[in-house]
């Protein structure tokens, strides 16, 4: 069954300012408007929940990938040449490193998987 339009705007609205959280820093407004000093460096503390966050959210799509279909996971790995860099253009380091990681969390998440890919 396709998600509801509805629902799927609104749940995209709350990603892009974290849930509607009244206490953060930021708004979208704010980050439209150019208020929102885009070069501030982030504070230790910044970084660790950064980091923290991140983490999770890795192990979350390794959770989800182990219990996808084998198909999810060869889509990954397309998703992750599609953002290679192209022919003549200068390869960037972060996005290799960014295909590079897509690759690895399917890998990792093939080693959670209760059910084998077919051979």
């Amino acid at each position: 069954m396709p998600p509801d339009p509805k629902q799927y705007r609104a749940a995209l609205s709350r990603w892009d300012n974290e849930g509607g959280n009244p206490e953060l820093p930021w708004s979208n407004a704010a980050l439209d408007a150019a208020e929102f000093p885009l070069a501030t460096a982030l504070s230790q503390a910044e970084l660790i929940r950064l980091r923290v966050r991140v983490i999770a959210l890795e192990n979350l799509v390794i959770g989800l990938l182990a219990q996808a279909p084998h198909e999810q996971g060869e889509r990954v790995r397309r998703m992750a040449d599609y953002i290679a860099p192209r022919e003549g253009y200068t390869p960037h380091p972060l996005t290799t490193q960014a295909g590079a990681q897509m690759v690895h969390l399917a890998d990792r998440a093939g080693h959670f998987r209760s059910n084998p890919p077919p051979i």
